[in-house]
């Protein structure tokens, strides 16, 4: 009866730090962060925010329209 105590007790413990052990492996804290994939940039004509992936894009540059990027070229 008393093994039988110790091994409930014993899986107890063990499933308490099985989460701890599992992100140790994976890298946890220590993993690199991802990359925004939607992130917001800024219309430097209109100043307006825009989605990255639905932004015009000129080089470096992102804009809200093609007419922001045609006004900024015309600078």
């Amino acid at each position: 009866m008393r093994v039988a105590v110790f091994l409930v007790w014993v899986l107890a413990f063990v499933a308490m730090l099985a989460p701890f052990f599992r992100r140790g492996a994976v890298g946890g804290s220590a993993r690199a962060p991802r990359a925004l994939r939607d992130e917001l940039v800024k219309d430097p004509v209109c100043q307006t925010y825009v989605v990255r992936s639905r932004a015009v894009s000129r080089g470096d540059v992102a804009f809200c329209s093609a007419d922001c990027a045609a006004r900024y070229a015309a600078r």
